[in-house]
């Protein structure tokens, strides 16, 4: 049977509106208001965490303050249910209802994805859409349109699917998303507090909890849109065989991203060198890893290469790394005393370590002078190489100039061998 629009139930409430007792009515509510600021203020505290949830940006914008209020009204309508005639609080409810998913799904939007385009204009259509239905429940359409919803349908496989099963199945699938980058951004912000500089746990954590709950929300909506989960078997079947054959790479890539974040062989921040490129491990994802060179370049490697290819890893135990540097002295200097004073001026360069102390070494007896190797650790190499090796080799440059020490040139002796003219003049 076809429900018709039925006005009276509107008119009645705008008719109590209009009442005395509709004022005692926003009294109530104002200090439902008032008394859910009052208590979410000092929870929150003068300024909130970065990236709150439940506190936002300022008070009223996070998630607390709608859904205290919106407890505070309907424990107010309940008490006044059968005192005075009850008005306001049927257009407060729903008022504050969408308003408390519209905070959560901007909030949790925001910190899931901060610097995405799209994320704006998701917001805008949510709100657009909780706004929307809050007047077709007030005006009491909203039923009659669920009704006519209902009546659409259409056969997938053996179950048959209305229009209103379809929207209330992707309503379910956005709640249950929004709740999953709810919940693993908040593990993510305690795994972050738990292991410190540690960032490879953060990121197996949370991209394996962010997985499972998509994958069971996605479950979730299926099966309120009324899909038969037992059907999507020979569906799985298929999808594995396609993955096997076909997305071979990507799958390898997915699986070696964790192996990567759960052995810790590569961890962020790590200076590496992978196919000749030199960088700073800055983010690892499931399907590649970013790599960033001192001269700003960045290099998506996929992780099947990390797992597959030799990969030099210059901070694995420790961050310290090992420079040498090259220069030739003249022969005949007093090679052994000029060790310890390169050493002691390599040793007051500022990024050049203590310990392990500098050391300078003969390498070796060359056409036009003799090579000392300088060898020297620093601590910091994401600061860059080239600057610290620029630093020594003037600290050696001004130690040379003060003691007099030549930095030997190629040098080459011609010997001119003459003929003897009087030779030419015999044979005349």
């Amino acid at each position: 049977m076809t429900r018709t629009l039925d006005t009276t139930e509107f008119s009645d409430l705008l008719a109590k509106l209009a009442q005395p007792a509709a004022l005692t009515e926003l009294g109530v509510l104002a200090g439902c208001l008032v008394l859910a600021w009052a208590v979410v203020r000092p929870l929150r505290g003068r300024t909130a965490a970065a990236g709150s949830i439940w506190f936002g940006e300022r008070i009223v914008d996070g998630v607390l303050f709608p859904l205290l209020a919106l407890a505070l009204a309907f424990g107010a309508r309940l008490m006044l249910a059968g005192v005075v005639p009850i008005a306001v609080f049927k257009l407060a409810i729903p008022i504050l209802i969408s308003l408390a998913v519209i905070r959560l799904a901007v909030r949790v939007l925001h910190v899931s994805f901060p610097n995405a385009r799209a994320v704006r204009v998701v917001e805008r259509t949510v709100s657009w859409v909780a706004r929307l239905a809050v007047v077709l429940w007030i005006t009491g359409v909203l039923p009659l349109l669920l009704e006519a919803m209902d009546e659409i349908r259409w056969k997938v496989g053996g179950a048959q699917i209305s229009l209103r099963n379809a929207v209330e199945g992707a309503v379910t699938a956005g709640l249950v998303l929004v709740v999953a980058l709810w919940i693993s951004a908040a593990i993510e912000k305690q795994l972050i507090k738990g292991t410190g500089d540690d960032l490879s746990i953060r990121k197996i954590a949370a991209n394996l909890v962010r997985a499972l709950l998509l994958f069971v929300g996605l479950l979730l909506a299926l099966s309120a849109v009324g899909i038969d989960l037992t059907a999507l078997s020979v569906l799985g079947g298929a999808l594995g065989v396609g993955l096997g054959f076909g997305l071979q790479k990507i799958a390898a890539n997915y699986v070696s991203g964790f192996v990567i974040l759960a052995e810790r062989s590569l961890r962020i921040g790590d200076m590496v060198r992978v196919d000749n490129f030199d960088g700073r491990v800055t983010d690892i994802r499931t399907r590649y890893t970013v790599i960033r060179a001192l001269s700003g370049r960045e290099a998506i490697v996929p992780n099947e290469m990390l797992i597959t290819q030799r990969v030099e890893n210059l901070s694995l135990a420790d961050m310290k790394v090992l420079l040498t540097t090259t220069v030739q002295v003249a022969y005949g200097t007093d090679v052994r005393a000029l060790q310890a004073q390169v050493v002691d001026a390599v040793s007051a360069v500022p990024r050049v370590l203590k310990d392990p102390a500098p050391s300078c070494q003969l390498a070796e007896f060359a056409a036009d002078g003799m090579n000392l190797n300088i060898n020297f650790w620093i601590a910091d190499p994401e600061n860059g190489q080239g600057n610290v090796r620029s630093d020594v080799n003037l600290a050696v440059l001004d130690l040379f100039g003060r003691q007099g020490i030549e930095i030997p040139f190629p040098q080459r002796v011609m010997h001119h061998i003459g003929v003897d003219p009087s030779a030419g003049k015999a044979g005349e």
